[in-house]
């Protein structure tokens, strides 16, 4: 079996590509050195000649503040080279993975976001992400939509890597406390994308870890599981400016996994420890 990873050196894209190789399945990771995914015609090329059984597209624009001073890479990466895979897929007969995002939502709810629940991103990040995912059900017959959030795991950088980091550093860290989300380990993300890939059961799925935190409590654990002593502070997002709006509440309810038969991933605090101490046996 073959399998096209894009964004193949991203956070995602390594736990992709390290999985996919110990299911025994030829895999060929891409990142965007290897393959501009802007380019329709190279897109279309590279499929040709491999002829993936299946496409995991976890390549984008990911700058969530930048993306609001560039608009427009945002959505020539985010909406158009998602196109360009979901054409190039569909072409060589390809199932296909679009990697989206809990930022499509608005967070003005405070009950969970299940995957029909309507979609309404308040910043460019969350809409070309959004765009991407309509190209992919407008020029695509065999996808799974995957949205994930607040991913963390042993590439790249994450929350959880950053607290860490600055707890090294210093005494006391701010942290907002009325931000909530989903904790998403990567690890099980892959795991469960990999359980998708072997059925037919397309559709839209939001793939997180079950429970839910603020972005303080988040720290918290993390500091607890970990017994390191730092001061973390709540602040609130009004004192934390940046660029980009984001979501106040975005946590998911995972409806299509239940009634899809899947089963729900593990809660984030046991995912956590686990990685917790996959990281201190290498640190």
């Amino acid at each position: 079996m073959k399998v096209v990873v894009t964004g193949a050196k991203g956070q995602l894209g390594k736990e992709l590509v390290k999985w996919f190789r110990q299911m025994e399945w030829n895999v060929y990771g891409y990142d965007k050195d290897e393959l501009d995914i802007t380019d329709a015609q190279q897109v279309i090329s590279v499929l040709g000649h491999i002829h993936p059984h299946v496409v995991v597209h976890a390549g984008a624009y990911t700058k969530v503040d930048e993306a609001e001073k560039e608009k427009e890479k945002a959505f020539f990466v985010n909406a158009y080279g998602t196109r360009n895979v979901a054409v190039a897929a569909e072409k060589v007969g390809a199932k296909l993975v679009y990697v989206s995002t809990d930022y499509v939502f608005d967070g003005a709810q405070r009950v969970p976001y299940h995957e029909f629940s309507s979609p309404n991103p308040i910043n460019i990040y969350g809409k070309s992400k959004l765009a991407g995912e309509q190209f992919v059900r407008d020029f695509h017959s065999r996808f799974f939509i995957v949205r994930t959030s607040w991913v963390f795991g042993a590439y790249g950088n994450n929350f959880v890597k950053t607290m860490l980091r600055l707890a090294k550093e210093k005494e006391e860290i701010l942290v907002v406390d009325d931000q909530y989300g989903c904790p998403t380990y990567a690890v099980d993300l892959v795991q469960k994308i990999y359980e998708l890939v072997q059925t037919e059961k397309y559709g839209l799925y939001h793939i997180s870890n079950t429970g839910y935190c603020s972005w303080y409590e988040f720290a918290k654990i993390i500091f607890s599981e970990m017994g390191v002593n730092v001061r973390v502070q709540r602040c609130g997002t009004k004192d934390y400016l940046r660029l980009a709006a984001r979501p106040s509440y975005s946590v998911f309810d995972h409806m299509a996994l239940r009634l899809n038969g899947f089963e729900l991933l593990r809660h984030w605090r046991d995912a956590l420890r686990e990685f917790l101490h996959a990281y201190e046996v290498k640190h």
